[in-house]
């Protein structure tokens, strides 16, 4: 599928003096940028959908961890007294 960009003069100016910069083509630097915008923005969604399911079975049942549950957890990893995750409760 072939597409088509337009972008003024100055952004092309800057994209070229980028990729010459970098020893790339000016389509390669392009096709980065673009990948790297969609990739951050599909794991934002991601994130996103997880928190909203999160609040929905919260709704639902109550169950939580505070966050002092949660900081307690997390500072014991990496360490040889490791936790396993806290069970969630009401």
């Amino acid at each position: 599928m072939a597409t088509s960009l337009k972008i003024d003069d100055t952004l092309k100016s800057r994209v070229h003096h980028l990729a010459s910069q970098r020893r790339r083509s000016p389509h390669w630097l392009m096709l980065e940028a673009i990948q790297q915008y969609v990739e951050r923005e599909e794991s934002r969604e991601s994130f996103k959908q997880e928190a909203l399911a999160s609040w929905a079975a919260y709704k639902e049942t109550g169950r939580h961890l505070t966050g002092q549950e949660v900081r307690a957890w997390l500072s014991t990893w990496g360490t040889d007294d490791e936790k396993a995750v806290p069970e969630c409760h009401e």
